[in-house]
């Protein structure tokens, strides 16, 4: 299943988690269904993705979903305002950008973890992909207060 080199940052993912999400937990995963969204399936998650509305206007479908945990595995680089999308339940972050719009927008972050994405093509970025980590993902709970 995870031969090919896209499914590396599948697995990776995968791996990171299970390590902190049961598979008793709901999830709504931002964004339309994706090939992730099969893996998380397959693997005895029960995920509801949003339909294609626009997360930047709106967020009825974050506001009114009674998942227990929420994922954006294919979203945020696609929105212009995700922290309207974080504060209520073509950009691309520096892992201390997106850290800083999480707290900012009321998250703690408990894990993160960066990786490479290595390909077999020539060129400038290609080298660097073998050095420098592309893939970024971060656990976070929602920070109670007063206002929920």
């Amino acid at each position: 299943m995870y031969k090919k080199k896209p499914h590396r940052r599948y697995k990776l993912t995968l791996q990171f988690l299970e390590s902190h999400i049961s598979t008793s937990e709901t999830i709504l995963d931002l964004g339309v269904e994706n090939p992730f969204t099969k893996v998380m399936k397959d693997h005895n998650y029960v995920v509801k993705n949003t339909k294609g509305e626009d997360l930047d206007s709106d967020t009825s479908t974050i506001e009114n979903s009674d998942a227990t945990v929420v994922t954006a595995f294919e979203i945020f680089e696609h929105l212009l305002s995700p922290y309207t999308v974080l504060n209520r339940h073509y950009h691309e972050f520096e892992d201390w950008q997106f850290d800083w719009l999480l707290e900012k927008a009321g998250w703690k972050i408990i894990d993160s973890k960066k990786w490479t994405h290595p390909t077999k093509k020539i060129g400038i970025r290609p080298i660097l992909r073998w050095f420098t980590p592309r893939y970024y993902i971060v656990y976070a709970e929602r920070i109670k207060n007063s206002k929920d």
